[in-house]
């Protein structure tokens, strides 16, 4: 950790609250509660910080609180913190370096490639960047629409900083001195196969470069190693995605063989690097309408998180021993 604290991954493993919650979810299935009442259940198995934290942040779940126009409850936020901190620490064990790089104030792009199916990734970049920035700020991070039909997790989303995806949000986000975080990867990202991770997808046509060049902000590039593994994707089924009106249906080896249970990520270990930002503002706006510029600088930035993924994976050895 930056802030001289071990490396989570270079010690024994702390799992034992990782398998009670698991032990005691997979018995409030059995016995017919309900995945609601068997996440509330098996809660009970967690460290006292985590489980207040759940039931804190749950309660805001509903009712009306204070939010920005966003959706953005900094109160929900504050409460789900711990909860989010005992995934990192220990769950998923994460290292995090280079929270430095990222400004202290004022607009910034945070490019990052995407794992994982939910956005996990981006709630623990913001817990990196909450607990190891000398001056901590939260990301806003776009998600896909469809994320934002799903019952409980789309309100949790908003009031974390999520935001619907699109290049008019990001815009007024960063013109708004906000630090926002992109997954240019998209459902190409979200939803590659497990033979293909740590394979950083194409970016699509540079949208994020044309904004970076519209706003002036400067751009860091994020490599996240570990999400691949919280839900490995062996395959996909068409037919529950149009029914479900997902843009695709993974089948994992836990998901749907093991019905709700099959939603809870596994345990794998993380590395989170934040590199070098990217500045191109002595460009100007107007070299956003340079076609090829754009998708030249967009491929320089996926070659740049290609190599951070790489280095990462040398680094973190072991996915989850």
């Amino acid at each position: 950790m930056s802030d001289g604290r071990p490396d989570p991954g270079d010690g024994p493993l702390p799992l034992r609250p990782v398998v009670s919650f698991l032990r005691a979810l997979r018995g409030g299935l059995d016995g017919g509660n309900g995945l609601t009442g068997a996440i509330a259940d098996a809660a009970l198995a967690l460290p006292r910080e985590a489980r207040e934290s759940l039931e804190a942040a749950t309660r805001r779940l509903g009712g009306r609180y204070e939010e920005d126009d966003w959706g953005f409850d900094e109160q929900f936020a504050d409460a789900a913190l711990p909860f989010l901190e005992f995934m990192f620490d220990r769950w998923w064990r994460v290292h995090a370096e280079g929270v430095q790089h990222v400004p202290s104030h004022g607009r910034a792009l945070l490019v990052a490639n995407h794992a994982g199916i939910m956005p996990w990734d981006a709630t623990m970049m913001g817990v990196a960047m909450m607990r190891e920035h000398p001056l901590p700020r939260p990301p806003r991070f776009l998600v896909l629409d469809w994320a934002f039909d799903l019952p409980y997790v789309s309100v949790a989303m908003r009031k974390l900083g999520g935001v619907p995806a699109s290049p008019f949000n990001a815009i007024r986000l960063l013109e708004e001195d906000e630090l926002v975080a992109v997954f240019p990867e998209g459902v190409k990202g979200a939803g590659k196969s497990y033979r293909e991770r740590y394979r950083v997808q194409r970016f699509g046509r540079g949208g994020f470069i044309e904004i970076a060049l519209r706003t002036g902000a400067p751009i860091v590039p994020v490599a996240v190693v570990g999400s691949e593994e919280i839900h490995p994707k062996l395959a996909e089924s068409s037919v529950l995605a149009r029914l479900t009106g997902a843009p695709y249906f993974p089948i994992t080896p836990t998901f749907p063989l093991l019905g709700p249970l099959g939603v809870v990520p596994l345990p794998s270990r993380w590395r989170i690097e934040f590199g070098e930002p990217v500045d191109l503002s002595v460009l100007g706006p107007g070299a956003a309408d340079d076609r090829a510029l754009v998708l030249e600088l967009s491929e320089h930035v996926r070659d740049l998180i290609q190599r951070m993924v790489y280095d990462n994976l040398v680094k973190r050895r072991h996915a989850f021993a």
